[in-house]
Order: C-alpha cells, then sequence, then structure tokens
C-alpha cells in the first residue's frame, strides 16, 4: 500500500525532534509490503500499514514492522474517505529506526502524540546524535517536544570526551609548594 500524506509530514518530522515546522507544505510517503486498512469514523481516520513499512518525508525516513496512524478528519462526516486535517498520534512497533539528519532512533516501539508535545519510545530505545557525538539508551525514554527535555528510565548515556583534569604534564604533580614569609626583624 502507497499514501500520500501533505501536513502529515510536516506534523511528524517537527514533532519527531522538535524542530519548528518549514512554512511550506511538503508531501510524506508511507508504503508498506502487507496490507494497508483505513477506517473512518465521524472523527478520525486510522490507518494501518504492515510488513516492511517505509515512511520518507521532510529530512526523515521511518522504518518499521506494523506502523498506526491517527488522523483527525473535517468534512462531511458520511463521506467514506473524509478530508484529512490534523495528525492526531502514531503509532510504530517491530524493529523502529527513524533517521533525521544527523539523529537516528531505534526501539521496538515508538508512540508520537503531538497534542501531548510528547514521544515516548520503549523496548531498547537508543537515540544517537552523530553531530554531538552522544548516545543515550535505557528502559523507556520520554522526549517533551518544545521543553528540550528528555526522561530516561534507566539511563545510560555515552557523550564526547571530559578533557583531561589533572595535571599539566610539563608541571610537576602535586600543590605548589607554600611563599616563605619574609624574615622579621632583619
Amino acid at each position: 500500500m502507497n499514501l500520500r500524506f501533505v501536513p502529515f509530514g510536516v506534523l511528524l518530522a517537527a514533532t519527531a525532534w522538535g524542530a519548528a515546522a518549514p512554512a511550506e507544505e511538503t508531501t510524506t510517503v508511507v508504503t508498506s509490503d502487507g496490507e494497508g486498512q483505513m477506517v473512518s469514523t465521524d472523527k478520525e481516520t486510522t490507518i494501518t500499514f504492515h510488513d516492511n513499512v517505509v515512511v520518507t518525508g521532510t529530512d526523515l525516513r521511518l522504518t518499521c514492522d506494523f506502523l498506526q496512524v491517527i488522523v483527525l478528519r473535517t468534512g462531511d462526516p458520511s463521506a467514506a474517505i473524509g478530508k484529512l486535517d490534523k495528525f492526531k498520534s502514531l503509532l510504530a512497533t517491530g524493529n523502529v529506526h527513524l533517521v533525521q539528519g544527523a539523529r537516528d532512533a531505534a526501539c521496538g516501539r515508538a508512540e508520537v502524540l503531538p497534542g501531548e508535545d510528547r514521544i515516548i519510545m520503549t523496548e531498547h530505545p537508543v537515540i544517537v546524535d552523530r553531530d554531538q557525538g552522544t548516545r543515550i539508551s535505557g528502559r523507556k525514554i520520554t522526549i517533551l517536544r518544545g521543553q528540550r527535555r528528555v526522561f530516561v528510565e534507566e539511563p545510560d548515556l555515552v557523550g564526547p570526551p571530559i578533557k583531561d583534569l589533572g595535571p599539566a604534564k610539563d608541571k610537576p604533580a602535586g600543590h605548589p609548594a607554600p611563599a616563605t614569609p619574609p624574615k622579621s626583624g632583619s
């Protein structure tokens, strides 16, 4: 199944990493090797993809085994396919891998909740930022978009090196000798 979304790409890219959305609308393409399905109610449409799901969009590539997208809809509630309006949530499971710029994220389950400005990654989540030289992993990673906050349960962080804070190689180790007081009465 191959679907094209216009506002979805802008929202997904901006939501995923906390970046500002581009001013122009872009297209996001979702493909899968398995069955895709759209089910609508009066207020939202749920779209699911199975097997080798690939999402490509603005500086974004997401792959996973299963993807569920819920989009709020507008227009005629009796239409089989209503107008897709705003992205409500995204749930990706199974071998989730997200690449955006110099950042990679991998996990077994990723849930994006733009209404809460929250991304929750579980099942061995790892985020690598090649520009910053950092890698963070843990049991659960929660990203709060717009707040520049990340909460990691049972964290393991690899960061850039800390400079050597020891004595300089050309100076003797230890503390400097105290200054001798001047002699009195001479």
